[in-house]
């Protein structure tokens, strides 16, 4: 258990670094940007992709997928701690000799193996540094169409201009279970952002959160660094620290968060997916121009109808695909399990109790397990 949450005594030190001394970071942001200013200035945000939703629903496997796609550009595992300067970073490493990384498991044990190279939801920090109040579940999440942060707005544009320069990409691909509460904020930036959304059905799912909070809480508890990098890079979806995203309903959080210290996981995390899942769909009821803009896709088609699913997917983000292309990516992915089938009866009523309404906006006919 420790070893797979084992932090590098290098990422501690940076990490430290990074995260104690803002401003210092933030004059070495500008200091990059402008000895790269010239060639930032000449390089377009065209149609950037968000790949968002809750945890566990297929945003790290989505994610995966398309950054293999020629001319996407995205964070990996490489360019934390040092966030804030990914030119001057990758710059260093690329004249540091590395050593082979055989690919491991990651923490999480389902399967999905990284490398330092491999793409990874990285922005959060600077969201945090711009918008504190991002992880507290007090306030609203969510950002909208009228929310204006300059500064933000400037920095991240930056940002964005100094990945695609990095990767020698046209598209900006992006992976961040956050951006669910900021996807009008997103298309306000650029209009022409794609967003896709994976939901899962909710007995699968909750059992799969459940899951995965046991073994952050275990893991980061025998490795305290553990926590402290998580806390850093901006995940607090499981584990010690783990903290909701309010949509917009403190009353639901409330109920989520009160679920939860009283030791009610499942009950907890069925009124936090409704929660979120029915969020959005009041948005993009109500907003058209989002809904134009955002796919929902269920987990369980992504992996039983893979071909057809990631057809769908490559279209709304208006990528040309063949029969190869979609051959080569779907090969990574297996049929789904029902993954609730071992909740007991009485769970299953009560994750039904909290979800069915929302699983119907949806489309999902029936919590059954069958």
């Amino acid at each position: 258990m420790s070893d797979r949450f084992a932090v590098s005594g290098s990422d501690r030190f940076l990490g430290y670094v990074c995260h104690e001394f803002p401003h210092l970071w933030a004059r070495l942001e500008r200091l990059e940007s402008a000895m790269l200013r010239d060639e930032l200035d000449g390089i377009a945000i065209a149609k950037p992709i968000y790949v968002t939703g809750l945890a566990r629903s297929g945003t790290t496997i989505l994610l995966e997928l398309l950054s293999r796609l020629p001319s996407m550009a995205t964070h990996r595992y490489r360019d934390f701690p040092p966030i804030w300067t990914p030119y001057f970073w990758n710059r260093f490493l690329e004249l540091v000799p590395q050593r082979d990384v055989r690919p491991r498991e990651r923490p999480h044990q389902d399967g999905i193996e990284i490398t330092p190279e491999s793409p990874e939801a990285m922005e959060e920090p600077i969201w945090m540094r711009y918008f504190p109040r991002s992880h507290d579940p007090s306030a609203p999440n969510l950002l909208g169409r009228e929310t204006r942060n300059e500064e933000f707005a400037e920095v991240y544009r930056r940002h964005i201009r100094k990945i695609l320069l990095v990767r020698n990409g046209r598209r900006y691909l992006a992976k961040g279970n956050y951006n669910v509460a900021r996807l009008a904020y997103i298309q306000a930036l650029f209009a022409d952002a794609r967003f896709v959304v994976p939901i899962r059905h909710p007995l699968g799912h909750v059992a799969s959160l459940a899951r995965q909070h046991h073994n952050f809480t275990a893991g980061q508890s025998a490795n305290p660094s553990a926590r402290e990098y998580l806390r850093r890079v901006g995940h607090f979806e499981f584990g010690l620290d783990r903290v909701p995203v309010n949509m917009g309903h403190d009353d639901a959080i409330g109920d989520v968060l009160e679920r939860w210290r009283s030791g009610d996981e499942l009950g907890g995390w069925a009124a936090y997916w409704s929660h979120v899942y029915g969020r959005l769909k009041d948005q993009l009821e109500t907003d058209a121009t989002l809904a134009s803009a955002v796919l929902v896709v269920r987990y369980e088609e992504l992996n039983d109808q893979p071909q057809e699913t990631l057809r769908r997917v490559l279209e709304h983000c208006g990528i040309e695909s063949d029969a190869t292309t979609l051959s080569a990516l779907s090969c990574r992915l297996r049929p789904s399990r029902n993954d609730g089938r071992d909740i007991a009866p009485a769970d299953v009523r009560r994750i039904r109790a909290a979800t069915e309404a929302t699983m119907i906006r949806y489309g999902y006919a029936s919590p059954s397990l069958a």
